[in-house]
């Protein structure tokens, strides 16, 4: 079933320059044409249909913006095939989409309510006359469609003659048959692009036809009455009745929506359409979404989302995160502004730039993550990307271009060792800020009246940081190393300062559980003259172990 884009294609507009814009908006719908000549000419879908819709949404919410005529234009897939096109004899009509609320408000309005599962295929109109198939048409614009009859009569699971010798037009879905399919386990099912690429093969095999079912989900010239549409439906040979409910208080919308999502079908969904049982005759359709029926389409579990700026994330160690922020989105009941890359030569690979797509999932259904980047723009933002080989696990022990991050990433580690209360990023940003902190270890000497300088610090604010640095003196010898960032030791009872010092490789490497690669990474760090002159600072400050 083919279903209208609702307020997404209304989002906010991009802030680029009308020119770019125009630019950038070709460009994605030559990205879309060619999806669409793949998926219509060779079969192959190379997107997820779920992305698919949601970049057609975006397509056509710039052309919104730019106030394009062809924003109005239904949001299918378009009719690219080479094939000859017929003329729908009833209209495929669009459904506007609707969430929970939207369902209450329109089901308290209206009464004789049924509900379908909204199985995910190819949407395909039939004509029969005298009870012969005579017509198949693809969706198309709603309006006209690829004239599909060759290969519907070669389908099993569409009758060629119905058991009665009527003359009928029938609306429905050609979906690929599954086996216990479970919508909630398996999302991605690649269904609806196994039929499109069935339908558009030359020769599909005899097995691969096999597989095509349909499901008719409208009888736009039949019965006005749904019971009595329904039992006809079944007396030509079709499963209608067995998948068509009518809502009552027990068994509402969200029950059925329910249902559907998580219990096994024989086909793939994306929702339920709930409508009316009695709806205007034929002659009044068109392509534009009826009143009478809506769609109530099940959460994404994949997201189409712009990335509206990238963040490169030092941490302690000198690890540079890249950090996609992007313009909210909804997945799953959570709305996501931002997704990890994880490592600085992933984005390098990827070259994600503001203004890209990108499709999001969520990890054990709780971690932002990126999937894969759908699409790119033209006009490749700038970014200012930090130098890896700057950063390790003995730079930024003080305050030096381009050391703010990993410095503050330090000192909130060396706060959290030292089990300062109250004391955490937030604190360490306000003192950077204030330009009190030179050093890992500057904020030792500072006092009362110093600390008051810096931002929503006052009297009584000061009084206590003061005594949680005071206290730090006395904290315990093995917190101070990890603190400052001593690379794990295993097992080994570590000697005081003076000692270690003069550690060389043999030794550390005699100690247990140190292998040659945390030997020297150890020797690094206790021979860098900044960790060594942070150990004076300490002696001096006669905290245990440094003296």
């Amino acid at each position: 079933m083919c279903v209208m884009a609702g307020s997404s294609v209304m989002a906010a507009c991009p802030t680029w320059p009308s020119e770019r814009l125009k630019h950038e908006t070709r460009a994605l719908a030559a990205q879309i044409a060619q999806w669409d000549h793949a998926y219509h000419e060779e079969g192959v879908s190379l997107i997820d249909d779920a992305l698919y819709d949601q970049a057609v949404d975006r397509l056509q919410g710039w052309r919104a913006c730019l106030n394009d005529s062809t924003s109005h234009q239904p949001l299918t897939r378009r009719v690219t095939s080479s094939r000859g096109t017929l003329e729908h004899a009833a209209a495929q009509q669009g459904l506007d989409k609707t969430n929970e609320a939207g369902v209450r408000r329109f089901t308290s309005r209206r009464e004789n309510l049924w509900i379908q599962p909204k199985v995910d295929g190819v949407a395909v109109t039939l004509r029969y006359q005298a009870g012969e198939l005579v017509e198949a048409v693809s969706r198309g614009d709603g309006q006209h469609g690829q004239d599909w009859t060759a290969r519907a009569l070669q389908l099993p699971n569409v009758p060629n003659a119905l058991p009665d010798t009527i003359s009928a037009i029938f609306q429905g879905e050609l979906y690929w048959q599954l086996e216990e399919h479970i919508q909630s386990h398996a999302s991605d099912s690649g269904a609806r692009g196994a039929v499109a690429g069935a339908m558009a093969q030359a020769n599909p095999s005899p097995d691969v036809l096999a597989r095509i079912g349909l499901f008719v989900w409208g009888w736009p010239d039949g019965p006005t009455a749904m019971n009595e549409r329904l039992t006809q439906l079944s007396t030509l040979g079709f499963n209608t009745a067995r998948y068509t409910h009518r809502l009552d208080e027990e068994h509402g919308a969200a029950y059925w929506r329910n249902t559907w999502f998580n219990n096994a079908l024989p086909f793939a969904t994306d929702g339920v359409v709930v409508k009316q049982a009695v709806r205007p005759g034929i002659a009044s359709w068109s392509t534009a979404s009826p009143e009478w029926a809506i769609a109530w389409k099940y959460p994404l579990q994949k997201v189409l989302a712009e990335v509206r700026g990238v963040e490169f994330r030092i941490g302690r160690t000198g690890r540079i995160t890249p950090l996609l922020w992007l313009y909210p989105v909804e997945l799953e009941g959570r709305r996501i502004s931002r997704v990890s890359l994880g490592s600085l030569d992933r984005w390098q690979n990827l070259d994600v730039r503001p203004g890209d797509q990108v499709a999001i999932t969520l990890a054990g259904l709780t971690i932002p993550q990126l999937d894969e980047v759908v699409w790119q723009t033209q006009e490749r933002t700038p970014v200012e990307v930090p130098a890896n080989e700057n950063y390790h696990l003995l730079s930024c022990f003080q305050t030096s271009p381009g050391c703010d991050a990993q410095l503050l990433a330090r000192l909130t580690y060396l706060g959290e060792q030292l089990e300062l209360q109250g004391v955490g990023e937030g604190t360490w940003q306000a003192l950077m800020d204030a330009g009190l902190i030179e050093d890992l270890l500057s904020w030792l000497a500072l006092d009362q009246s110093e600390l008051r300088q810096a931002h929503g610090i006052g009297a009584a604010r000061s009084k206590t940081l003061y005594e949680q640095f005071q206290a730090a003196r006395t904290a315990s010898y093995s917190a101070w190393l990890q603190g400052l960032g001593m690379p794990p030791a295993g097992n080994a009872d570590l000697e005081r300062w003076p000692i270690l010092i003069g550690y060389q490789h043999a030794d550390w490497e005699a100690l247990p559980g140190i292998g040659p690669g945390r030997a020297q990474a150890l020797q690094a760090f206790f021979s860098h003259a900044q960790v060594q002159a942070m150990a004076r600072t300490l002696q001096a400050f006669d905290v245990d172990g440094f003296e």
